[in-house]
């Protein structure tokens, strides 16, 4: 199985960006009606839920800022989880809130792995080390 660890990076990344775009496009749902569906305008915690779907679903599949994004997301998951499926039943099977939850913990798997070579942020920190600031010395 050795040879396949050379493709972890590429998968995880490819992985990261599908659940980012899965994600941002429930925010689409709520705030932008795009794509169709879902559970009509969105207001109160709703719509604060749906900004957070949007933002973070972007910034996460995309890799920027990825660990605030991906902890504020798996929060949010945590949260909709508790006050919207939890009352029927603690079991994520019985109330429907399978999605929640596993959402929940991709965002806090992200969280501690990081955003991976393939993302904004990783370009980011390459720029910063190989442009080093030369000093001239007297």
């Amino acid at each position: 199985m050795n040879a396949l660890n050379r493709y972890a990076d590429p998968v995880y990344c490819i992985m990261r960006f599908i659940i980012g775009l899965l994600y941002a496009s429930h925010g689409g749902q709520k705030i932008l009606h795009f794509p169709p569906g879902g559970h009509g305008a969105a207001e109160g915690l709703m719509l604060v839920g749906g900004w957070i779907e949007l933002v973070c679903g972007f910034l996460i599949a995309f890799g920027l800022i990825t660990r605030i994004a991906a902890f504020i997301a798996s929060g949010e998951m945590a949260v909709a989880y508790f006050m919207v499926h939890a009352h029927g039943s603690f079991f994520p099977i019985q109330n429907k809130g399978e999605l929640a939850v596993a959402l929940c913990w991709i965002f806090l798997f992200i969280v501690f792995y990081g955003p991976g070579l393939w993302s904004i942020d990783a370009l980011m920190a390459r720029n910063r080390v190989a442009s080093p600031i030369t000093r001239a010395t007297v």
